[in-house]
C-alpha cells in the first residue's frame, strides 16, 4: 500500500509539474504572437502614411516610419523599459503599495547592463521578461507611428527620430506607469482605469503629434492667405485604406497583449485572466467588442462624410473610444460609443484646421481628440466599477472624476514634451526641412531616391 501511494504521489506531481510547463509555454507563446501582430501595426501606418503623401514624398514618408520603429527598440531597451517601472509612484522613484516599482525595484530588472541584464537576455529559467519588454516595446513603436502620420511632407529626418525617442521611450512610458500600472499613483489614488490605453498611448501621442505641428506649421500651399484651407489629396487612396485595415487587425495582437495570462508567479490569478490592474476579462469580451468598435465608428464616419479615407479612421477610432473600458462594455454600449466617434471624428477635425493646424493624416483627432473622448466616456459609464483588484471597499473605483483628471495628465505628458522639444529643435534649425526641398519633394532631396521613378501615366478619358 504504501509503494502504491508513493507512486501514487510521484505521478501527480509529474501532472503537476507538466501542467505547470505546458502553461508557462502557453503564457511565453501567447505574448510572443502579439508581437508579429503588433508589427502589422507598422506595417499599416507605413502604407498608410505614404498612400497619404503626394508622390514626390512617398518614400520620405515611409523611412521616417522605418527609422521610428527602428530607433524606439534599443532606446525603450537601455532606459524606456526602467522607466516603466521605476516611476509609478511620481517622480521620486518611491516603491509602491504592491512593491514592484521604484528606482531601486527597476534597476534589478529593466537595466540591460550590469547585474540588472540577466532579466534583460536570454536566461533559460524566465520565461517572461523577453515577451512583456517586446511588447511593451511595440506599445511605444505605436506611439511614434502615431505622431509620424501627422508630420509628413515637411519636417526634418534627424528632428523626427529624436521626438520619436523622446515620445516613445519616455512621455508615454511614463503615463504608462503612473495610469497602467498597479502602483500607477493615478491608479491607487484617482481609480483611473484605461485597459487598451486610449489614453496613455493614444492620446499622449496625438497631444505630443499637436505640440509638434504648432511648431512645424502647414505644409506649403495647405493655408491661403484668408486662412482657410485647401485639401492636399495623397498619391493613393487604396494604399492609405488598406493601411488603416492593416491597423485594426494589428490591434488585436495590441489588446491581446493587454490580457494578463493566468497561473504563472506575475500573473494576478491562477485561473483566469485579468487586465493589467487585476480586475476580470477574458478574450471572449475582446472578440464581441473589438467588431462591434470596428463597425460602429465606420458607420458614424460613414453617415457624416462619405468618405472612403474618414470611413476607415472612423474604425481606428471606433476602438480607441471604447478602449479603455472592453473589460467592461457590454457591445452594444460598444456600439453607442464607437457610432458616437465616427460621428463627431471629421468635426473634430476640421475645428483643428480652422485654427491653421496642419495634421496631414487627422493623426491628433484620431488619437488624441478620441483617446480622451474614450478615457472620459468610461467614467460617464463605469464608475463604481473597480478600478484595480482588491478587497471590497478597499480597492479604488472608477469615477468621472478620476478620468477626467486621468485625461488631462494624459494631455499633458503629450502635448508638453511634444511642444517643448519640438521648440528646441526649431530653434536649432532641425525641425523643418528648407522651403526649396519642400516644394521640390523630398524623395529626392532627402532619401535620395523616387517612390515612382518612371512616373504613372494619366489614363486617357474614358478609358477602362
Amino acid at each position: 500500500m504504501e509503494e502504491q501511494l508513493a507512486e501514487l504521489s510521484a505521478q501527480v506531481a509529474a501532472l503537476q509539474k507538466g501542467g505547470s510547463v505546458t502553461n508557462t509555454m502557453f503564457a511565453e507563446t501567447y505574448y510572443f504572437l502579439t508581437i508579429p501582430l503588433m508589427v502589422l501595426i507598422h506595417a499599416g501606418f507605413l502604407s498608410y502614411e505614404m498612400g497619404a503623401s503626394r508622390m514626390k514624398n512617398v518614400l520620405s514618408s515611409g523611412v521616417k516610419n522605418l527609422l521610428a520603429f527602428a530607433f524606439i527598440m534599443p532606446t525603450f531597451y537601455f532606459f524606456g523599459w526602467w522607466v516603466y517601472w521605476a516611476f509609478p509612484t511620481g517622480f521620486s522613484l518611491s516603491a509602491g503599495p504592491a512593491g514592484i516599482s521604484g528606482g531601486e525595484f527597476a534597476s534589478t530588472i529593466a537595466f540591460g547592463w550590469g547585474e540588472a541584464a540577466a532579466a534583460m537576455g536570454p536566461n533559460i529559467a524566465d520565461q517572461a521578461s523577453g515577451v512583456f519588454w517586446a511588447a511593451f516595446a511595440m506599445f511605444a513603436a505605436t506611439t511614434a507611428s502615431i505622431m509620424s502620420g501627422a508630420v509628413i511632407e515637411r519636417i526634418q529626418t534627424v528632428g523626427f527620430v529624436i521626438l520619436a525617442i523622446v515620445l516613445g521611450s519616455f512621455a508615454w512610458v511614463v503615463a504608462a506607469a503612473w495610469g497602467w500600472h498597479a502602483d500607477g499613483w493615478l491608479v491607487t489614488q484617482w481609480g483611473v482605469h484605461d485597459f487598451g490605453a486610449a489614453g496613455l498611448v493614444h492620446a499622449v501621442a496625438g497631444f505630443f503629434a499637436l505640440g509638434v505641428l504648432i511648431n512645424l506649421g502647414p505644409r506649403i500651399g495647405k493655408f491661403n492667405a484668408d486662412g482657410t484651407a485647401n485639401h492636399i489629396a495623397g498619391h493613393n487612396m487604396p494604399m492609405t485604406v488598406v493601411g488603416l485595415m492593416l491597423i485594426i487587425v494589428g490591434f488585436y495582437g495590441f489588446l491581446m497583449a493587454c490580457v494578463i495570462v493566468p497561473g504563472e508567479a506575475w500573473s494576478w490569478f491562477g485561473d483566469k485572466p485579468s487586465t493589467i490592474y487585476g480586475t476580470p476579462i477574458n478574450l471572449s469580451a475582446l472578440g464581441f467588442n473589438i467588431l462591434m468598435a470596428v463597425a460602429g465608428g465606420i458607420i458614424g464616419a460613414w453617415v457624416m462624410t462619405r468618405d472612403p479615407f474618414w470611413m476607415m479612421s472612423g474604425a481606428l477610432a471606433g476602438i480607441i473610444s471604447v478602449a479603455s473600458g472592453l473589460d467592461i462594455y457590454f457591445p452594444a454600449l460598444v456600439f453607442i460609443i464607437s457610432f458616437s466617434a465616427g460621428i463627431i471624428l471629421k468635426p473634430a477635425a476640421d475645428f483643428l484646421e480652422k485654427r491653421g493646424i496642419d495634421d496631414a493624416v487627422g493623426a491628433v483627432t484620431v488619437h488624441g481628440t478620441i483617446g480622451l473622448y474614450g478615457v472620459i466616456m468610461l467614467g460617464v459609464f463605469a464608475s463604481g466599477y473597480p478600478a484595480l483588484q482588491g478587497a471590497a471597499g478597499e480597492a479604488p473605483t472608477i469615477s468621472l472624476v478620476g478620468q477626467i483628471i486621468g485625461a488631462v495628465v494624459f494631455f499633458l505628458l503629450g502635448f508638453v514634451p511634444g511642444y517643448v522639444v519640438s521648440f528646441i529643435l526649431k530653434m536649432m534649425g532641425m525641425l523643418r526641412v528648407p522651403a526649396g526641398a519642400e516644394r521640390a519633394g523630398m524623395d529626392t532631396v532627402k532619401v535620395p531616391a523616387q517612390g515612382y521613378p518612371e512616373g504613372i501615366p494619366v489614363s486617357a478619358p474614358g478609358s477602362r
